[in-house]
């Protein structure tokens, strides 16, 4: 079992879907954890969800001056994970450029404004979810891949650019929930059905895998730079 005990980890995106499963599970292994969301409603269900004196606080990653504010006044940390995006999925053609800019904000941008400010302990990790469309390009997913694929670069340089800190990424295939919770419970168990079918593992993956995964790393005094595809052999089939 990893033991974090005595350990500060603040996970941003917290509040939900593979956030929310790696705070719990850090929690359990003894971490002392705060979530950290947009969404006040959301840090309330998810600290007490979690217990074992989690914290949480208020934090919009798309806004480098909030970013950089809180993490002034935070401390250092001995490891920050980050897991929250908020993105739409279409073809390009499809996608209002709004839309296609708002998520690349979201998720690439975001992580990029922790990196910029977040103090963390040398030796401790910075990690982030990135996603397997890095480096398997699917129709319809073009935006993401580009994203995704940008994210695993700035990992691996940011790696030697924050070094004694360590820094990783997680590269997941579909996972349940999270930013599928928009559909009812008939529509994502039909779709989970349908895609992980394609997958070798032949299911789609869960939040508390990718936390596992995500744990390990920040646990691993050897993994920086390290990118791990876990996607239940999606990017081979």
């Amino acid at each position: 079992m990893l033991d974090f005990n005595g350990q500060r980890i603040l996970v941003a995106g917290g509040s939900s879907g593979i956030g929310l499963a790696t705070a719990a599970l850090a929690a359990e292994y003894g971490a002392s954890v705060t979530i950290a969301s947009r969404s006040a409603a959301r840090l309330e269900a998810a600290v007490a969800q979690i217990g074992k004196g989690a914290q949480s606080a208020m934090l919009d990653l798309i806004s480098d001056e909030d970013v950089a504010a809180y993490f002034a006044e935070s401390g250092a940390w001995d490891h920050v994970v980050v897991t929250g995006s908020e993105v739409k999925i279409a073809p390009v053609r499809q996608l209002p450029l709004s839309d296609a800019r708002q998520a690349f904000e979201s998720k690439f941008w975001g992580f990029y404004h922790v990196a910029r400010s977040a103090r963390i302990a040398p030796g401790g990790s910075l990690s982030v979810v990135a996603g397997f469309l890095a480096t398997r390009p699917v129709a319809g997913r073009a935006l993401m891949g580009a994203i995704n694929g940008a994210l695993e670069s700035l990992v691996q340089g940011l790696a030697l650019e924050l070094k004694p800190v360590r820094v990783n990424a997680v590269s997941p295939a579909m996972v349940a929930g999270g930013m599928w919770s928009h559909l009812s419970a008939e529509e994502q168990a039909a779709m989970y059905a349908t895609v992980g079918a394609n997958y070798p593992a032949g299911r789609v993956g869960t939040g508390e895998e990718i936390a596992r995964q995500l744990l390990l790393l920040a646990a691993t005094g050897y993994a920086t730079g390290t990118i791990v595809t876990l996607d239940g052999g999606a990017s081979i089939a």
